[in-house]
């Protein structure tokens, strides 16, 4: 699948899937770390031991992220409530959704520059 949005969002912009990743400039990434900066591929843990410490690169942006959005894989999966109490104590929120709908809601919001960062699951992860 194709993803094509208007709008000049700065930075990565991923324009589609292929099998369990997410296309970005010519690339698959399976699991992804996404800035405004840049895209990183992520070998992610189990969502239930997703900690502060596997996401310390997104979160060491400056200024911090406005929130983090959360692919979760095929499925939306809460994650644990200790990583959302830590970053909520940072002043970081979390918005954990399915990978595919994360995938376009980075998209939209980088279309309207705002300062966040992501980390996506594989597309099949928890499925």
């Amino acid at each position: 699948m194709r993803m094509d949005r208007s709008g000049d969002g700065e930075g990565p912009v991923i324009s589609g899937f292929s099998g369990r990743g997410f296309v970005i400039d010519g690339g698959v990434y399976e699991g992804l770390w996404i800035t405004p900066a840049r895209a990183d591929g992520w070998l992610p843990p189990s969502i239930e031991k997703l900690s502060e410490a596997h996401l310390a690169p997104l979160l060491q942006l400056d200024p911090h992220p406005e929130f983090l959005l959360l692919g979760t894989g095929a499925r939306l999966i809460r994650p644990p409530q200790a990583l959302t109490a830590t970053l909520e104590r940072r002043g970081i929120g979390i918005e954990a959704m399915d990978s595919r709908a994360a995938a376009r809601a980075w998209g939209v919001l980088r279309a309207e520059l705002r300062w966040i960062a992501a980390a996506l699951y594989p597309l099949d992860a928890g499925a």
